[in-house]
Parts: structure tokens; sequence; C-alpha cells
């Protein structure tokens, strides 16, 4: 492969990758002014991040095995199109009911792209890249909450919040061009993969089944959801507790992710001598620390906002370097079910991170103190995960050795 090539896809897949968090933090610093022209709550608006996170669940499920059985670009390009006309829909949208079910029906269309983009990285490289990739498409994927707050904070004290939803319709239409004309097709469909939910829900189980898959995928989302408490707070956090504006708030959400990025970036130098396991359990172990001292500082009002910005930022370096990682190691076994496997992996993360954004809504309301616990809570239950389903992956590995040996013998 070229290197021209090589960076015409990460630069397409991580555009793919990036539509989803695009979608869910340009239109953040708009909270306040939806919930006035929508005659609601800031609470009730929430409620469309918890939607989509609802729906990018459920639309992880239902695109794994349509790539598998179609190809890659035919549901792309579905689910891109679905995603154009909710976005158009958001524009004029005009009472709240309407707007959390729009966002919905957006993230349904935006899953089609993550879907993808991750079942083609499986498609394009071979498996000792994928770490690598991965890292690259979190560069990608962490511009994205970096630059869509500060975008959408301007966007919205210039334009207004509607203006954000035009933004994303046009990306979209973009997006959809450069994936059919820019990217490969990477996989022939696959016709003795049924459609049926019974074969479909049996597909899932086997995937489920394999412990390497069930250890690092929920040791992953597990710690990741400390990521979604984090987004579904901070705008209550920023702007009604420690009262900045909506374009500082954007700068803010901005300086975060350059810790999620940076980390991400150095994941990939640092995987040239540490194993993936090894980087996993180095930043579990750092990310528990660093929460339960986040969890004394919040809990004796210790914290201003300068103190919780930094405790935040320390907080999402470990989860640059983890995620990478247990994504890699979580599809490395699959090489015929790749779709299934990541959409797989995909719900599960976003299913716990839509449970971790809800219960933010539910108890953030006057203190920093409930995200940090929230936060605490989800990082030392990813570290006993790994702990408890390493030792299944063990008993595996042991014996396909010992099968070695005495074919050997």
């Amino acid at each position: 492969m070229t290197t021209k090539k090589y960076i015409q896809l990460i630069l397409i897949l991580g555009s793919l990758t990036a539509l989803g968090p695009f979608s869910i933090d340009m239109y953040l610093p708009g909270f306040s002014g939806i919930a006035k022209d929508l005659n609601t709550s800031v609470a009730k608006v929430s409620m469309s991040l918890s939607s989509y996170f609802i729906g990018i669940s459920a639309g992880q499920l239902l695109y794994g095995p349509l790539l598998d059985r179609f190809g890659r670009k035919k549901p792309l390009f579905i689910g891109l199109l679905v995603y154009i006309l909710a976005s158009l829909g958001c524009i004029y949208v005009a009472d709240i009911d309407a707007f959390i079910l729009l966002r919905f029906i957006q993230a349904i269309g935006s899953c089609a792209a993550t879907v993808a983009s991750v079942a083609m990285v499986r498609d394009l490289f071979p498996v000792k890249d994928i770490p690598k990739v991965f890292s690259l498409l979190m560069l990608v994927v962490g511009l994205s909450p970096m630059l869509a707050p500060t975008i959408g904070g301007y966007v919205t004290e210039d334009l207004g919040w509607h203006a954000v939803f035009f933004i994303l319709m046009c990306m979209g239409i973009v997006i959809l061009a450069a994936s059919q004309f820019g990217l490969p097709d990477t996989y022939k469909p696959d016709n003795s993969i049924s459609l049926k939910p019974k074969p479909i829900i049996s597909n899932f189980v086997m995937v489920l089944k394999e412990p390497q898959f069930y250890t690092y995928a929920f040791t992953g989302a597990v710690a990741f959801s400390g990521l979604f408490s984090y987004v579904a707070a901070s705008p209550l956090v920023f702007m009604d507790i420690y009262n900045v504006n909506a374009k500082t708030y954007g700068w803010i959400f901005a300086l975060m992710s350059v810790s999620f990025i940076g980390s991400s970036q150095l994941n990939s130098m640092l995987l040239k001598r540490f194993s993936s396991e090894q980087m996993i359990y180095g930043a579990l172990i750092s990310q528990s620390i660093i929460s339960i001292i986040f969890l004394i500082l919040a809990l004796n009002d210790l914290l201003g906002l300068y103190q919780t910005i930094g405790m935040l930022f320390l907080f999402l370096a470990c989860l640059g370097i983890s995620n990478p990682n247990t994504a890699g190691l979580t599809l490395a076994p699959f090489a015929k079910n790749t779709g299934s496997a990541s959409a797989l992996m995909g719900a599960i993360q976003l299913g716990i991170g839509a449970l971790a954004s809800f219960a933010i809504g539910v108890f953030v309301k006057d203190s920093v103190a409930p995200m940090v616990a929230i936060m605490t809570t989800t990082t030392i239950t990813a570290f006993i995960i790994l702990n408890i389903g390493k030792r299944f992956i063990k008993e595996k590995v042991e014996l396909s050795d010992s099968d070695d040996v005495m074919i050997g013998h």
C-alpha cells in the first residue's frame, strides 16, 4: 500500500468515525438555547443525548449483520442518507419530543459510519497493525471533540443552534461522497449470513462466548463509560456550577480532548516497547488512583474550576491509552465475524455509556461529586472485570499450547 493511499484511507475512515463524536459534541453549547426555543428545561434537552447514545447502541447491532451480508458500501450509503435527512429534520423541529426522536434516528444513521469504519480497519490492515491504525483513528476521533464544541460554541452564539444541524447535514453529504468514491470494496457480500433474528442472535452469542472478546469488550466499555459520564455532565458542571459561557465551555472541552488524543498517540509509541496487555494494566491502575484522589477532593469541597479541569485532564489521558488496546484485543480473534464482533463491541460500549449518561442526568445537580463518584465506580469495576476475565483466556491459551506440544511429540 502506498503512503498516499494509506493516508487517504485513514482520512476517510477517520471522518466516518468522527461523524458520531461531532453529532454528540457540537450541539452541547446550544443546550440552553434549545431549551428556550422549544419551551423546555435543560435537563429535558439532555435526554436527546441519552436518546442518541441508545440509537447508536441499537444501530451497532443492526449494521453488524448487514455489513457482513451486503458488503460494506450499501449499508453505509443508506445509513448516511438516514443521517442527512434526520439532521435536516432537527433544523426545523418545533417541540422537544420530536427533537429527542430525531436525535435517535440521526444516531441510527451515523452508526453505519462508525461500524463500517471499524470493520474496514480489520479488512484493510494486517492484525499486527490494527492497534496502530486504531491509534491514528483516535487522533481523528480525538480532534473531533476538540473542534466540535469549540465550533459549536461560536456557531451557537453567532448563528443560533439550528446552524449546528445544518453543518452536520453538510458533513454527512461530504462524507457520503468521499466514502462512495474513495474507499475500495473491501469485502465480498456473504450470502451465507442470514438476516433472520434467530441466526443473528446465535451469531452474537457465538462472538460473546469467546473469552478474549468478553473480557476486553467489557473492560474497555466500563472504563470508557467514564468518558460518557464526563460528556453528559460537562454542560451542567461547567456552564451551571462554574458559570462559564458557551464559547469558554467549547475551549475547556477542546483542552480535555488534547489529553485524550495526546495519550492515544503516546500509546502508539509505547506499543513498540510494551504489549497491549501491559498498557491496559498500567492505564487502569493509574486511572483508579487518579479517580480516587479526585473523589476525595470532590467530597471535601476542595475543587474549583481549575482543579476540576486538571483532574479530568489526567483521567481522560488514561482512557486514551487503554481504549485502542482494549479495542484491538477484543477484535483480534475474529477474521470471519468482524462486522458482528465490532458491532457487538460498540453496542456494549454505548449501552453502558448510555446508562452512565442517564445516571449523570439523575444525580448531578449542583455538585461535581456525583460525576466523580460514577467515574470512580466504573474505573474500579473495569479493573475487576479485567482480572476475572483474564483467568478464562489463560486456560484457553494454555490448552492450545499443550495441544501443539502434543502434536510435536
